[in-house]
């Protein structure tokens, strides 16, 4: 028997699976059409590609484009250092950012919330905390960076591996009755594994990107620095109720909260504020007032030592302690007089920058100036040209509730200030708001910025960072260089070294609502050019309505019927002969001409198993055989009474199929748009939330 001529299988039909290759078939072309004057032409013409829902892709990507990446650099850029420092030219300024209440987002933020919510809550809130942070790194490229506490939002609930937990019996019925019926809950859930998840995570945001500009430093600094050892009371808790296991575990992993730093010739002095104010409680709170209690009485020591140990490193020299070598009796050992590396209460000092979680106590009503977001200061009556005090809309409260309150106590204030000396300025968080006031003189009139929070979830539209810039050149004794003045009321002036900037970050709401404001309006269009598709006979944009509604011509001629024997040829020697007597024009092909050879039936000597193609003629089989390969693709030339008999019933069924109302247009129209543009925008928005650059 006879075997028919199969046309080996295409490139994507080896490549593609049968459901892929048949959407293919069916989406990749449309109709081919060979009128005279017209072009082959695909289904992918641009005009398809610039129809209504692909311009609105590209709006689409633009707008996500903005709001997910382009918007965050515009901002920062806006802050850039040079845009409003007043240095020298010939000034080399260290670059200080202060971070504030990041409270990375967990179930202890909203509790209660379900799922999916709060998974993208917390996806959110990470996106944007690390795309402000790249591009502070990438635009501002910082020597220093200081958190100011707060960094994990419910960091004091997550129980520790070791030691007790548990609130004390005199705390209970103190929580918010929000909290009440979840406390058990994260007691059962949230331990240990938990918490070094939520590091890992504050790690991956900040520590991560630290050198994404490169490690080395700006010019004439020492090098770059990133401090996050400062608590806040959503680390540890306020006061007495801070529990010792917790601050222990946030110490262990992040540094001692208690701490001084000599940046730029600047000392920093960071002080653990929500423990200290554990000692006005009427509880035994020993335990956790001891460690700051200990820094503050040695903490002016400490300056001086690190004040000391900076000039001998700008002098070039190494600076040790050394004791003298000899022989006493521990009876007589003077250990009082042993050499230490204190050089005295005279020796030069630095100008001091307070660094604390909750700000400073400060009098009720104290405006924070025209930068506080939540309400702008008071209009002050005619004829007034100092601000409105007392303002209390424009202040921060003096509240306090469970685990927190909002300034530190007047006492815990002025012994802070006091203790340090030399204080100039103070830097706090915890509001979450910016605020900025001058102490009075029991705080040596230093100036107190609030920082505000990076976070968006924290009751700020617009969140920000705080920026520092500070140039405080000094000769080997430490005394300043330069001698520009200023100052903060009477006896404070002093040589101007630093100069602070707000940089805001942008409105996330704002950009979520812009997101809602264009669904509806790509919504709005789609529907209405799929209304108006029937009524003003526009292209349709549904591939099966344009293919369906077009004019096609078959690329091969079948109007005229053949005979089905008409042109076979035949066994019989006669064949040629009647040829030539129907047609006189021919003339007889001599027999001395050359002939087709005909192949043996052996195959040339091949085994019976191997001969493929055998008498009669190849000729005689020629044509399209409809067989089928098993997935419904024909893979055989077919004779030309089966090509006509199935040409003719397609013909028959695509007469027969019932064209579509104009009801049925629209409803195709919108789903196939919506549909197109739905699932590419998506993908961009997929594509922006989890990839970012390292």
């Amino acid at each position: 028997m006879s075997s028919a001529y199969n046309n080996p299988p295409s490139l994507l039909a080896r490549v593609l699976p049968p459901e892929l290759l048949r959407l293919w078939d069916r989406y990749a072309y449309s109709s081919i059409s060979t009128a005279p004057g017209q072009k082959r032409k695909g289904r992918w013409s641009w005009r398809r590609l610039a129809s209504l829902p692909h311009l609105l892709v590209a709006v689409w990507v633009l707008l996500l484009f903005w709001g997910e990446r382009w918007v965050f650099w515009g901002a920062v850029k806006e802050c850039e250092w040079g845009r409003w420092e007043r240095w020298p030219k010939d000034a080399t300024p260290h670059h200080l950012i202060f971070l504030a209440d990041p409270q990375l987002t967990d179930p202890h933020s909203y509790p209660g919330r379900p799922w999916p919510l709060q998974p993208l809550t917390i996806l959110h809130s990470d996106n944007y905390l690390k795309r402000s942070y790249i591009a502070l790194q990438r635009l501002l490229h910082p020597d220093t960076i200081f958190f100011l506490g707060d960094l994990f939002d419910g960091g004091r609930e997550w129980k520790t591996a070791h030691g007790n937990t548990v609130d004390p019996s005199w705390a209970n019925g103190l929580r918010p009755s929000g909290e009440q019926a979840f406390a058990k809950t994260w007691g059962e859930r949230y331990g240990e594994d938990f918490w070094l998840h939520e590091y890992d995570r504050f790690g991956r945001i900040y520590y991560n990107y630290w050198d994404l500009a490169g490690a080395e430093p700006g010019k004439g600094q020492r090098g770059r620095k990133i401090i996050s050892t400062l608590p806040g009371n959503h680390d540890l808790g306020f006061g007495d109720q801070i529990k010792i296991p917790i601050r222990n575990r946030f110490e262990a992993y992040f540094g001692e909260g208690n701490r001084v730093d000599v940046i730029g010739n600047h000392t920093f002095v960071s002080v653990d504020s929500v423990s200290l104010s554990a000692g006005e409680s009427s509880h035994d709170t020993k335990d956790i007032t001891q460690p700051v209690e200990d820094f503050l009485s040695k903490v002016e020591v400490t300056k001086r030592k690190a004040v000391a140990n900076e000039l001998a490193y700008q002098r070039g020299e190494e600076r040790v302690v050394q004791y003298k070598h000899a022989v006493t009796d521990l009876d007589k050992a003077d250990f009082a007089s042993l050499p230490t590396s204190d050089p005295g209460p005279h020796s030069p000092d630095f100008p001091t920058i307070l660094l604390t979680h909750v700000p400073l106590f400060r009098d009720v009503g104290t405006p924070c100036g025209p930068k506080r977001e939540h309400w702008p200061p008071a209009k002050p009556p005619k004829g007034q040209t100092q601000p409105v005090v007392p303002d209390e809309r424009n202040a921060i409260s003096y509240s306090r509730g469970y685990q927190y309150q909002n300034v530190l106590s007047e006492a815990d204030s002025v012994k802070l200030v006091s203790k340090i000396g030399n204080v100039v300025s103070v830097y706090s968080g915890d509001d979450h708001d910016y605020c900025e006031i001058v102490h009075s003189e029991a705080k040596n009139h230093a100036k107190e910025i609030t920082v505000k929070s990076t976070s968006w979830l924290m009751g700020v539209r617009k969140p920000g960072f705080m920026m520092l810039s500070m140039w405080n050149p000094v000769g080997p004794d430490g005394k300043p260089l330069h001698s520009t003045q200023t100052g903060h009321g009477p006896g404070a002036a002093a040589a101007m070294t630093t100069e602070s900037h707000l940089c805001l970050l942008p409105d996330q709401i704002g950009i979520l609502i812009r997101y809602v404001g264009f669904i509806v309006m790509t919504l709005a269009a789609l529907i209405t050019r799929a209304i108006l598709t029937p009524i003003l006979n526009l292209t349709p944009f549904s591939p099966s309505a344009s293919s369906s509604t077009s004019d096609d011509i078959s690329l091969l001629p079948t109007t005229q019927k053949r005979e089905p024997n008409s042109h076979r040829p035949s066994n019989s020697p006669t064949s040629s002969t009647s040829s030539t007597s129907s047609n006189p024009t021919l003339a007889p092909r001599s027999t001395t001409a050359r002939t087709r050879s005909v192949s043996p039936a052996n195959g040339y000597g091949l085994p019976a198993s191997q001969v493929r193609f055998a008498t009669p003629p190849l000729i005689n089989q020629a044509g399209y055989y409809p067989s089928t390969n098993g997935n419904g693709y024909r893979n055989g030339w077919a004779k030309d009474e089966e090509y006509n008999g199935s040409k003719s019933a397609f013909q028959s069924s695509a007469k027969d199929k019932k064209p579509l109302t104009p009801l049925g247009v629209v409803w195709r129209e919108i789903w196939t748009s919506v549909w197109r543009v739905a699932w590419i925008v998506a993908g961009v928005y997929l594509w922006l939330v989890y990839y970012f650059p390292t």
